[in-house]
């Protein structure tokens, strides 16, 4: 059964225009016991005193295998949302009810493929920042290789942009490529990429007996890519997903 505990807020920045980090830590002291790849729930009500729930990634970079003090999040802003109005505005110190860790949208140690294809939009990058420590582990071993694609409309939409690029600078086996769809950069890069996720996947010619394949974010970038990549060849159960709505 999952853990229920309440989160203070201890540190936040605004990522882009629209998003900000959030770092929490447990009310109670105890560090959070999670895999990279799994999700909170933050509960409050609406107005009108109904409960609800809202998801959010982990995105805390640990060592990959134990408890972390940090808890990490990123939240996108939704005109008239509810979750925005109680995570946009929280200030430091306040404190918000939560339940998890959930999901199994998480690097699997039996797999032996030797290429990773990521692919994320928006928030949904988040989880892949808290997989660093264990791409590094991955790749220590040699003889695989992961590739990011990180779909956004323009350069200020790039989430951890620069960690993923310092990321990439120092382990030769991993590629950072932002797919920009509607803006490139003012000083663009080599490693960047026009165009939405799925369309700039081609380019990486997928084949079933190379590629795992996880799609995290926007549910139409998900259903394309995913329909992409059955089209290449992989089978279904080397093709993870975790959909990212943006709700009220």
């Amino acid at each position: 059964m999952a853990d229920h505990f309440q989160l203070r807020l201890v540190d936040s920045r605004m990522l882009a225009p629209t998003v900000r980090h959030l770092a929490f830590e447990r009310v109670d002291g105890q560090p959070l016991a999670f895999v990279p790849g799994q999700f909170l729930q933050i509960h409050f009500h609406y107005d009108d005193g109904t409960p609800t729930k809202r998801s959010y990634s982990v995105g805390t970079v640990g060592d990959g295998a134990s408890p972390v003090q940090r808890v990490e999040i990123a939240v996108s802003y939704v005109d008239g949302g509810a979750a925005t109005k109680l995570l946009g505005e929280l200030p430091i110190g306040g404190i918000i009810d939560a339940s998890g860790p959930y999901g199994r949208f998480c690097l699997q140690a039996g797999d032996v493929h030797p290429r990773y294809l990521l692919l994320a939009t928006g928030t949904g990058v988040t989880p892949y920042r808290a997989m660093l420590p264990q791409i590094e582990q991955l790749l220590a071993k040699g003889g695989r290789e992961v590739v990011l694609l990180y779909g956004a409309r323009n350069e200020t939409e790039l989430l951890y942009g620069e960690e993923f690029e310092a990321f990439a600078r120092s382990h030769p086996g991993f590629t950072f490529h932002g797919c920009l769809s509607r803006q490139p950069r003012a000083v663009p890069r080599a490693s960047d990429r026009s165009g939405h996720v799925q369309a700039v996947l081609a380019e990486l010619a997928p084949h079933e007996g190379r590629d795992i394949a996880y799609l995290c974010g926007n549910p139409n970038m998900v259903d394309a890519a995913f329909a992409a990549l059955k089209e290449c060849g992989l089978p279904v159960p080397q093709i993870r997903r975790e959909k990212y709505v943006s709700s009220r």
